[in-house]
């Protein structure tokens, strides 16, 4: 029977303003690592540096050797149903996005992330980002993708700047707030103390 090993990790929790996503990475448990060594957490790694692993990880994908989803919950519902509910959620999408049996496969988690019960091989890895290859490679699709979609709505809210922050808490994305008020895609709960 064919087994396989997962790498999940989020990215965007802490942000005013967009999307938290979650990535997944799927290798079979016989991957060849050499073919990403050198790999890292995306936090750890330029813009530039993210982007390249990024389309070595789909020219990877493209061969066959391994496959990743992400997926995202809306700014909305962060607000509705709160921030750890909205990370569960993206990362149940993931994992269907990829089709795992959850008795084929086992689940390497950063943080205090979890699976779905029903993934009875799960393990959450405390700065897994940065010891595991996996967890590492699922950040990088995470925070590109993020990154990207951050970049693409830039244009229609053009008095936040959220192609440079990214909707972190910067000082320019605060001072913007104070001025122009709040836009559609800020967490209304975590803006609390920048708008009256």
């Amino acid at each position: 029977m064919k087994t396989f090993v997962v790498g999940i990790d989020e990215v965007g929790r802490g942000p005013l303003a967009g999307p938290v996503y979650v990535g997944a990475v799927l290798v079979p448990r016989n991957f060849d690592w050499r073919l990403v060594r050198g790999v890292r957490d995306s936090k750890k790694l330029s813009p530039s540096a993210r982007e390249e692993w990024y389309w070595k990880l789909h020219g990877l994908r493209k061969a066959g050797k391994l496959d990743f989803a992400a997926a995202s919950s809306p700014p909305e519902m962060i607000d509705r149903r709160g921030i750890v509910p909205s990370i569960s959620r993206a990362l149940r999408k993931c994992l269907l996005l990829l089709n795992v049996n959850p008795k084929k496969c086992e689940i390497l988690l950063d943080g205090s992330l979890h699976a779905p019960e029903s993934f009875m091989k799960q393990k959450t890895i405390i700065h897994g980002d940065d010891i595991k290859p996996i967890i590492s490679m699922a950040s990088i699709v995470a925070k590109v993708e993020r990154d990207s979609l951050m970049r693409r709505l830039a244009g229609r809210f053009p008095k936040y700047g959220f192609e440079s922050h990214k909707g972190y808490g910067t000082a320019a994305h605060q001072l913007s707030i104070k001025k122009h008020g709040l836009c559609k895609l800020h967490r209304k709960t975590f803006c609390t103390r920048f708008v009256r």
